[in-house]
Protein backbone atom coordinates (compact mmCIF):
# COMPACT_ATOMS: atom_id res chain seq x y z
CA UNK A 1 0.00 0.00 0.00
CA UNK A 2 1.34 3.42 -0.93
CA UNK A 3 1.97 6.33 1.40
CA UNK A 4 -1.33 8.20 1.82
CA UNK A 5 -0.12 11.80 1.78
CA UNK A 6 -3.69 13.16 1.53
CA UNK A 7 -4.55 11.47 4.83
CA UNK A 8 -1.36 12.84 6.35
CA UNK A 9 -2.13 16.39 5.26
CA UNK A 10 -5.62 16.24 6.72
CA UNK A 11 -4.02 15.94 10.17
CA UNK A 12 -2.09 19.22 9.88
CA UNK A 13 -4.36 22.28 10.22
CA UNK A 14 -1.64 24.70 9.07
CA UNK A 15 -1.44 23.06 5.65
CA UNK A 16 -4.83 24.52 4.75
CA UNK A 17 -3.36 28.04 4.76
CA UNK A 18 -3.77 30.20 1.66
CA UNK A 19 -1.50 33.02 0.48
CA UNK A 20 -3.39 35.45 -1.78
CA UNK A 21 -5.88 32.71 -2.49
CA UNK A 22 -3.24 30.11 -3.39
CA UNK A 23 -2.36 27.12 -1.17
CA UNK A 24 0.85 27.66 0.76
CA UNK A 25 3.76 25.31 0.09
CA UNK A 26 5.65 24.54 3.29
CA UNK A 27 9.12 23.53 2.16
CA UNK A 28 10.70 25.25 5.16
CA UNK A 29 10.66 22.14 7.36
CA UNK A 30 14.38 22.19 8.23
CA UNK A 31 13.72 25.36 10.21
CA UNK A 32 10.74 23.79 11.96
CA UNK A 33 7.89 21.58 10.79
CA UNK A 34 4.18 22.22 11.11
CA UNK A 35 2.37 20.68 14.07
CA UNK A 36 0.06 17.68 13.82
CA UNK A 37 -3.43 18.08 15.30
CA UNK A 38 -2.96 15.44 17.99
CA UNK A 39 -0.03 17.40 19.43
CA UNK A 40 -2.15 20.57 19.56
CA UNK A 41 -4.91 18.61 21.28
CA UNK A 42 -2.56 16.95 23.78
CA UNK A 43 -1.01 20.24 24.85
CA UNK A 44 -4.40 21.97 25.10
CA UNK A 45 -5.87 19.07 27.07
CA UNK A 46 -3.04 19.20 29.61
CA UNK A 47 -3.63 22.91 30.21
CA UNK A 48 -7.43 22.60 30.26
CA UNK A 49 -7.29 19.73 32.72
CA UNK A 50 -4.98 21.62 35.05
CA UNK A 51 -1.48 20.63 36.08
CA UNK A 52 0.92 21.23 38.93
CA UNK A 53 4.63 21.06 39.49
CA UNK A 54 6.38 17.84 40.43
CA UNK A 55 6.54 16.41 43.93
CA UNK A 56 3.19 17.46 45.35
CA UNK A 57 0.98 15.10 47.42
CA UNK A 58 -2.09 15.71 45.26
CA UNK A 59 -3.60 14.45 42.06
CA UNK A 60 -2.55 17.17 39.59
CA UNK A 61 1.09 16.78 40.63
CA UNK A 62 0.84 13.01 40.28
CA UNK A 63 -0.68 13.42 36.83
CA UNK A 64 2.14 15.76 35.79
CA UNK A 65 4.74 13.25 36.98
CA UNK A 66 3.00 10.61 34.85
CA UNK A 67 3.03 12.93 31.82
CA UNK A 68 6.77 13.50 32.24
CA UNK A 69 7.47 9.78 32.49
CA UNK A 70 5.28 9.09 29.45
CA UNK A 71 7.34 11.59 27.47
CA UNK A 72 10.61 10.00 28.63
CA UNK A 73 9.37 6.57 27.62
CA UNK A 74 8.20 7.81 24.23
CA UNK A 75 11.53 9.54 23.56
CA UNK A 76 13.40 6.40 24.61
CA UNK A 77 11.37 4.49 22.03
CA UNK A 78 12.08 7.13 19.38
CA UNK A 79 15.83 6.91 19.99
CA UNK A 80 16.00 3.17 20.68
CA UNK A 81 17.31 3.81 24.20
CA UNK A 82 17.33 1.09 26.85
CA UNK A 83 15.64 3.12 29.57
CA UNK A 84 13.57 6.25 30.10
CA UNK A 85 16.19 7.22 32.69
CA UNK A 86 18.53 7.96 29.76
CA UNK A 87 16.24 10.77 28.53
CA UNK A 88 16.31 14.37 29.76
CA UNK A 89 14.47 17.43 28.46
CA UNK A 90 15.43 21.05 27.98
CA UNK A 91 14.40 24.27 26.32
CA UNK A 92 15.98 23.29 23.00
CA UNK A 93 18.94 21.42 21.56
CA UNK A 94 21.21 24.45 21.74
CA UNK A 95 20.57 25.05 25.43
CA UNK A 96 21.07 21.38 26.22
CA UNK A 97 24.34 21.24 24.29
CA UNK A 98 25.68 24.36 25.99
CA UNK A 99 24.89 22.77 29.34
CA UNK A 100 26.40 19.37 28.53
CA UNK A 101 29.50 20.92 26.96
CA UNK A 102 30.11 22.97 30.08
CA UNK A 103 29.77 19.87 32.26
CA UNK A 104 32.08 17.76 30.13
CA UNK A 105 34.65 20.56 29.88
CA UNK A 106 35.12 20.32 33.65
CA UNK A 107 36.67 16.88 33.02
CA UNK A 108 39.10 18.10 30.33
CA UNK A 109 42.67 19.30 30.77
CA UNK A 110 45.10 21.37 28.68
CA UNK A 111 46.41 19.20 25.87
CA UNK A 112 43.11 17.33 25.44
CA UNK A 113 41.54 17.53 21.99
CA UNK A 114 37.95 17.98 20.84
CA UNK A 115 36.82 17.13 17.30
CA UNK A 116 34.03 18.98 15.47
CA UNK A 117 33.02 18.99 11.81
CA UNK A 118 32.38 21.63 9.17
CA UNK A 119 29.14 19.86 8.25
CA UNK A 120 27.40 20.66 11.54
CA UNK A 121 24.88 23.26 12.61
CA UNK A 122 26.66 25.77 14.82
CA UNK A 123 24.78 24.48 17.87
CA UNK A 124 27.06 21.44 17.67
CA UNK A 125 30.19 23.53 17.02
CA UNK A 126 30.24 26.73 19.07
CA UNK A 127 29.40 25.11 22.43
CA UNK A 128 32.44 22.87 22.03
CA UNK A 129 34.65 25.77 20.93
CA UNK A 130 33.64 27.68 24.05
CA UNK A 131 34.06 24.67 26.33
CA UNK A 132 37.46 23.82 24.87
CA UNK A 133 38.68 27.38 25.34
CA UNK A 134 37.67 27.34 29.00
CA UNK A 135 39.40 23.99 29.57
CA UNK A 136 42.52 24.83 27.57
CA UNK A 137 41.76 22.01 25.14
CA UNK A 138 42.51 22.06 21.41
CA UNK A 139 39.78 21.90 18.76
CA UNK A 140 40.32 20.00 15.52
CA UNK A 141 37.99 20.29 12.54
CA UNK A 142 37.01 17.59 10.06
CA UNK A 143 36.13 18.86 6.59
CA UNK A 144 33.44 17.38 4.38
CA UNK A 145 33.86 16.88 0.65
CA UNK A 146 32.56 20.09 -0.91
CA UNK A 147 31.99 18.38 -4.27
CA UNK A 148 29.29 16.01 -3.03
CA UNK A 149 28.71 16.95 0.61
CA UNK A 150 29.95 13.62 1.95
CA UNK A 151 31.45 13.13 5.41
CA UNK A 152 32.74 9.59 5.88
CA UNK A 153 34.14 7.89 9.01
CA UNK A 154 37.53 7.61 7.30
CA UNK A 155 37.75 11.41 7.21
CA UNK A 156 38.10 11.36 11.01
CA UNK A 157 41.15 9.13 11.05
CA UNK A 158 43.69 11.93 10.69
CA UNK A 159 42.41 13.82 13.76
CA UNK A 160 41.72 11.01 16.23
CA UNK A 161 44.33 9.90 18.72
CA UNK A 162 44.71 9.16 22.42
CA UNK A 163 44.33 12.88 23.23
CA UNK A 164 40.82 13.05 21.76
CA UNK A 165 38.19 13.41 24.46
CA UNK A 166 35.05 14.07 22.44
CA UNK A 167 33.78 13.98 18.86
CA UNK A 168 30.75 16.11 18.00
CA UNK A 169 29.04 15.11 14.75
CA UNK A 170 25.74 15.60 12.99
CA UNK A 171 23.46 12.72 12.02
CA UNK A 172 22.19 14.66 9.00
CA UNK A 173 23.14 18.11 7.73
CA UNK A 174 20.47 20.75 8.18
CA UNK A 175 22.03 22.68 5.29
CA UNK A 176 22.78 20.24 2.47
CA UNK A 177 21.07 17.06 3.66
CA UNK A 178 24.09 14.74 3.99
CA UNK A 179 23.40 11.71 6.20
CA UNK A 180 26.44 10.61 8.21
CA UNK A 181 27.39 7.04 9.12
CA UNK A 182 27.24 7.74 12.85
CA UNK A 183 28.03 4.17 13.86
CA UNK A 184 31.21 4.29 11.80
CA UNK A 185 32.30 7.55 13.43
CA UNK A 186 31.50 6.19 16.90
CA UNK A 187 33.53 3.04 16.30
CA UNK A 188 36.61 5.07 15.38
CA UNK A 189 36.16 7.49 18.28
CA UNK A 190 35.72 4.72 20.83
CA UNK A 191 38.90 3.04 19.62
CA UNK A 192 40.85 6.03 20.99
CA UNK A 193 38.68 6.37 24.10
CA UNK A 194 36.69 9.42 23.00
CA UNK A 195 33.03 10.13 23.65
CA UNK A 196 30.64 10.97 20.80
CA UNK A 197 27.93 13.64 20.91
CA UNK A 198 25.42 13.39 18.04
CA UNK A 199 23.15 16.15 16.75
CA UNK A 200 20.12 14.28 15.41
CA UNK A 201 17.85 17.32 15.14
CA UNK A 202 17.65 17.23 11.37
CA UNK A 203 17.65 13.45 11.04
CA UNK A 204 14.71 12.84 13.38
CA UNK A 205 11.84 13.61 10.96
CA UNK A 206 13.47 11.74 8.08
CA UNK A 207 15.11 8.55 9.34
CA UNK A 208 15.32 6.05 12.17
CA UNK A 209 17.48 6.90 15.19
CA UNK A 210 19.04 3.91 16.95
CA UNK A 211 21.40 4.80 19.79
CA UNK A 212 21.90 1.13 20.65
CA UNK A 213 23.07 0.30 17.14
CA UNK A 214 25.32 3.35 16.80
CA UNK A 215 26.62 3.09 20.40
CA UNK A 216 26.83 6.89 20.63
CA UNK A 217 27.32 8.36 24.09
CA UNK A 218 25.00 11.35 23.78
CA UNK A 219 22.37 12.34 21.22
CA UNK A 220 20.10 15.37 20.99
CA UNK A 221 17.00 16.23 19.00
CA UNK A 222 14.23 18.85 19.00
CA UNK A 223 10.54 17.96 18.86
CA UNK A 224 9.60 20.98 16.76
CA UNK A 225 11.54 19.43 13.90
CA UNK A 226 9.35 16.30 13.99
CA UNK A 227 5.88 17.87 14.10
CA UNK A 228 5.80 18.63 17.83
CA UNK A 229 6.43 21.50 20.27
CA UNK A 230 9.57 23.49 20.99
CA UNK A 231 11.31 21.12 23.40
CA UNK A 232 14.83 19.71 23.29
CA UNK A 233 15.54 16.06 24.10
CA UNK A 234 18.83 14.60 25.35
CA UNK A 235 19.83 10.95 25.33
CA UNK A 236 22.87 9.91 27.32
CA UNK A 237 24.21 6.56 28.39
CA UNK A 238 23.02 6.12 31.95
CA UNK A 239 26.50 5.60 33.40
CA UNK A 240 27.65 8.88 31.85
CA UNK A 241 24.60 10.82 32.94
CA UNK A 242 25.25 9.56 36.45
CA UNK A 243 29.02 10.08 36.60
CA UNK A 244 29.48 13.44 34.85
CA UNK A 245 28.83 16.33 37.27
CA UNK A 246 25.94 18.41 35.93
CA UNK A 247 25.71 22.16 36.35
CA UNK A 248 22.67 22.50 38.62
CA UNK A 249 21.27 24.35 41.59
CA UNK A 250 21.60 22.69 45.02
CA UNK A 251 18.01 21.46 45.58
CA UNK A 252 17.83 19.93 42.10
CA UNK A 253 17.89 16.12 41.78
CA UNK A 254 21.36 14.62 42.05
CA UNK A 255 20.57 11.55 39.94
CA UNK A 256 19.78 11.24 36.23
CA UNK A 257 17.82 12.21 34.38
CA UNK A 258 16.58 14.99 36.64
CA UNK A 259 20.07 16.30 37.38
CA UNK A 260 20.34 17.36 33.72
CA UNK A 261 17.08 19.33 33.68
CA UNK A 262 17.41 22.93 34.78
CA UNK A 263 14.32 24.39 36.41
CA UNK A 264 10.71 23.53 35.74
CA UNK A 265 10.02 21.94 32.38
CA UNK A 266 7.18 22.90 30.03
CA UNK A 267 4.88 20.06 31.04
CA UNK A 268 2.28 20.82 28.39
CA UNK A 269 5.07 20.58 25.81
CA UNK A 270 6.08 17.19 27.16
CA UNK A 271 2.52 16.00 26.59
CA UNK A 272 3.02 17.26 23.05
CA UNK A 273 6.31 15.36 22.70
CA UNK A 274 4.54 12.10 23.52
CA UNK A 275 1.80 12.89 21.01
CA UNK A 276 4.33 13.77 18.29
CA UNK A 277 6.18 10.47 18.72
CA UNK A 278 2.90 8.54 18.78
CA UNK A 279 1.95 10.34 15.57
CA UNK A 280 5.15 9.16 13.90
CA UNK A 281 4.51 5.62 15.14
CA UNK A 282 1.01 5.72 13.62
CA UNK A 283 2.61 5.37 10.17
CA UNK A 284 4.01 1.98 11.13
CA UNK A 285 2.43 -1.38 11.92
CA UNK A 286 0.10 -1.61 14.94
CA UNK A 287 1.60 -2.83 18.17
CA UNK A 288 4.48 -1.75 20.36
CA UNK A 289 5.80 1.76 19.74
CA UNK A 290 9.45 1.05 18.89
CA UNK A 291 8.70 -1.56 16.16
CA UNK A 292 5.99 0.76 14.86
CA UNK A 293 8.52 3.60 14.64
CA UNK A 294 10.93 1.38 12.72
CA UNK A 295 8.24 0.65 10.13
CA UNK A 296 7.00 4.24 10.11
CA UNK A 297 10.37 5.78 9.38
CA UNK A 298 10.89 3.33 6.53
CA UNK A 299 7.54 4.36 5.02
CA UNK A 300 8.32 8.05 5.48
CA UNK A 301 11.76 7.57 3.94
CA UNK A 302 10.21 5.92 0.89
CA UNK A 303 7.80 8.78 0.29
CA UNK A 304 10.41 11.47 0.87
CA UNK A 305 12.90 9.74 -1.41
CA UNK A 306 10.38 9.81 -4.25
CA UNK A 307 9.78 13.51 -3.61
CA UNK A 308 13.51 14.17 -3.47
CA UNK A 309 14.14 12.32 -6.72
CA UNK A 310 11.45 14.44 -8.35
CA UNK A 311 13.05 17.65 -7.10
CA UNK A 312 16.58 16.64 -8.13
CA UNK A 313 15.38 15.66 -11.61
CA UNK A 314 13.45 18.91 -11.90
CA UNK A 315 16.28 21.27 -10.98
CA UNK A 316 18.70 19.28 -13.18
CA UNK A 317 16.82 20.74 -16.12
CA UNK A 318 17.29 24.32 -14.92
CA UNK A 319 20.54 25.58 -16.41
CA UNK A 320 21.03 28.46 -13.97
CA UNK A 321 20.23 26.52 -10.79
CA UNK A 322 23.05 24.79 -8.95
CA UNK A 323 22.39 22.02 -6.43
CA UNK A 324 24.93 21.60 -3.62
CA UNK A 325 25.63 18.31 -1.87
CA UNK A 326 24.84 14.80 -3.10
CA UNK A 327 23.48 14.78 -6.67
CA UNK A 328 20.92 12.05 -5.87
CA UNK A 329 18.89 10.93 -2.85
CA UNK A 330 21.51 8.34 -2.00
CA UNK A 331 22.95 9.17 1.42
CA UNK A 332 20.97 12.36 1.97
CA UNK A 333 17.82 13.70 3.58
CA UNK A 334 15.32 15.54 1.33
CA UNK A 335 16.96 18.87 2.13
CA UNK A 336 18.46 20.82 -0.76
CA UNK A 337 20.71 23.87 -0.84
CA UNK A 338 20.64 25.64 -4.19
CA UNK A 339 21.98 28.75 -5.82
CA UNK A 340 20.39 30.61 -8.72
CA UNK A 341 22.84 32.28 -11.07
CA UNK A 342 22.46 36.06 -11.10
CA UNK A 343 20.12 36.15 -8.09
CA UNK A 344 20.94 36.44 -4.40
CA UNK A 345 19.56 33.81 -2.05
CA UNK A 346 17.47 36.47 -0.36
CA UNK A 347 15.98 37.63 -3.67
CA UNK A 348 15.04 34.06 -4.59
CA UNK A 349 13.43 33.37 -1.21
CA UNK A 350 11.44 36.60 -1.40
CA UNK A 351 10.26 35.87 -4.93
CA UNK A 352 9.11 32.40 -3.93
CA UNK A 353 7.53 33.72 -0.75
CA UNK A 354 5.37 36.10 -2.75
CA UNK A 355 4.00 33.02 -4.53
CA UNK A 356 3.20 31.27 -1.26
CA UNK A 357 6.27 29.01 -1.40
CA UNK A 358 8.13 29.09 1.89
CA UNK A 359 11.90 28.48 1.70
CA UNK A 360 14.85 29.61 3.82
CA UNK A 361 17.86 31.59 2.68
CA UNK A 362 21.24 32.43 4.19
CA UNK A 363 23.40 30.15 6.33
CA UNK A 364 20.69 28.50 8.52
CA UNK A 365 23.21 28.59 11.41
CA UNK A 366 25.41 26.17 9.47
CA UNK A 367 28.26 28.70 9.33
CA UNK A 368 31.03 26.20 8.68
CA UNK A 369 29.09 24.57 5.85
CA UNK A 370 28.63 27.85 4.04
CA UNK A 371 32.21 28.90 4.66
CA UNK A 372 33.52 25.59 3.32
CA UNK A 373 31.32 25.93 0.22
CA UNK A 374 32.60 29.47 -0.32
CA UNK A 375 29.17 31.15 -0.17
CA UNK A 376 29.03 32.55 3.38
CA UNK A 377 30.15 36.06 2.46
CA UNK A 378 27.85 36.26 -0.57
CA UNK A 379 24.65 35.62 1.38
CA UNK A 380 24.51 31.84 1.59
CA UNK A 381 22.12 29.65 -0.32
CA UNK A 382 18.41 28.87 -0.73
CA UNK A 383 17.17 25.84 1.20
CA UNK A 384 14.26 23.70 0.04
CA UNK A 385 13.36 21.15 2.69
CA UNK A 386 10.76 18.48 2.00
CA UNK A 387 8.81 16.61 4.67
CA UNK A 388 6.45 13.64 4.56
CA UNK A 389 3.43 15.97 4.28
CA UNK A 390 4.65 17.45 0.99
CA UNK A 391 3.25 16.27 -2.35
CA UNK A 392 4.58 15.69 -5.86
CA UNK A 393 2.51 18.62 -7.13
CA UNK A 394 4.13 20.90 -4.57
CA UNK A 395 7.58 19.79 -5.73
CA UNK A 396 6.55 20.58 -9.31
CA UNK A 397 5.33 23.99 -8.22
CA UNK A 398 8.66 24.79 -6.54
CA UNK A 399 10.63 23.67 -9.61
CA UNK A 400 8.39 25.69 -11.93
CA UNK A 401 8.79 28.80 -9.77
CA UNK A 402 12.57 28.39 -9.82
CA UNK A 403 12.47 27.95 -13.57
CA UNK A 404 10.51 31.18 -13.93
CA UNK A 405 13.29 33.02 -12.11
Amino acid sequence: MGFDVAAVRSRFPALARLVDGVPAVYVDGPGGTQVVETVIEAMSAFMRRGGSNLGGPFVTSTETEAAVEEARTAAADLFGAASSSEIAFGQNMTSITLSVSRALAATWRPGDEIVVTRLDHDANVSPWLIAAEHAGATVRFVDFDASDGSLTPAMFDSVLDDRTRLVAVTHASNAIGTIVDVAGVVERAHEVGALVYVDAVHHAPHGLIDVAASDCDFLVASAYKFFGPHTGILYGKLALLASVPAVRIRPAPSDPPGKWETGTQSFESLAGVTAAIDYLASHGPPGRRRPALVGAMAAIRGHETALGDRFVDGVAGLRRVRLYGAPTMEGRAPTFAIGVEGRSAQDVARALGRQGIFVWHGHYYALEVMRHLGVLDSGGLVRVGLAHYNTPSEVDRVVAALGAL
